[in-house]
């Protein structure tokens, strides 16, 4: 059988664990709960009881990504809102690279292939297609193959941020390139475009670092 991945499955040869809330040393206490209806002052209010400040352009981000977890999900709680701001504020200012779509195929008897579209610095659209591993490693051949930048994947992890099927995962990794270390984050219901967009998160810190040379 063969289809498009939708649920959370992780297969690749690097380590990986997926861990709950409490594992991490996140607090279980009282979470109050968010829905898409909660608008904008909703979303600032209840980051300021969280004494998350923000500037305009970092909370514009991060209501824009708050408000596709939450047409996903029908509550955004405090954990949640916590690993949107985490990926929204260390964004580079200058994302040379955006993920615009990620797919991933598989069947019982071949290797996954990945199709991913990216809006370069160029402001075109982009897209390749490449056989891995495992999903992941598909998503990141088929990424290397539209930015062409060497770099080593050395870290991966996986941790769920909150409980039940429609929880967000979130991913770090951390890759070498040109003799530097840079990382990624994000978080998304599903682990493999969470996958997807802290690599190109961390590509963009070494183009960053490239240009400030």
């Amino acid at each position: 059988s063969s289809g498009i991945h939708q649920d959370g499955v992780l297969k690749m040869r690097e380590t990986y664990e997926i861990m709950s809330a409490e594992e991490v040393g996140q607090p279980t206490g009282e979470s109050i709960v968010l829905t898409k209806v909660s608008g904008r002052h909703g979303l600032r209010s209840r980051l300021n009881d969280l004494g998350i400040e923000l500037e305009d352009a970092e909370f514009e981000r991060v209501h824009e990504a708050f408000k596709e977890v939450a047409d996903r999900k029908d509550e955004v709680d405090d954990r949640d809102l916590q690993a949107i701001v985490s990926e929204q504020t260390s964004l580079e200012v200058d994302e040379q690279w955006t993920l615009d779509l990620v797919q991933v195929s598989t069947s019982d008897h071949g290797l996954p292939t990945a199709t991913v579209r990216l809006t370069g610095p160029d402001g075109e659209s982009h897209e390749d297609a490449a056989i891995g591993t495992g999903p992941v490693d598909a998503i990141y051949q088929a990424i290397n193959r539209v930015v062409k930048v060497q770099n080593e994947l050395t870290e991966f992890s996986v941790k769920s941020v909150t409980e039940g099927i429609d929880a967000q995962g979130e991913v770090t990794i951390r890759v070498d390139a040109d003799g530097g270390t840079y990382s990624g984050r994000a978080a998304d219901t599903d682990i493999l475009v969470a996958s997807a967009r802290a690599y190109v998160h961390a590509i963009n810190r070494h183009l960053a670092a490239l240009a400030r040379d």
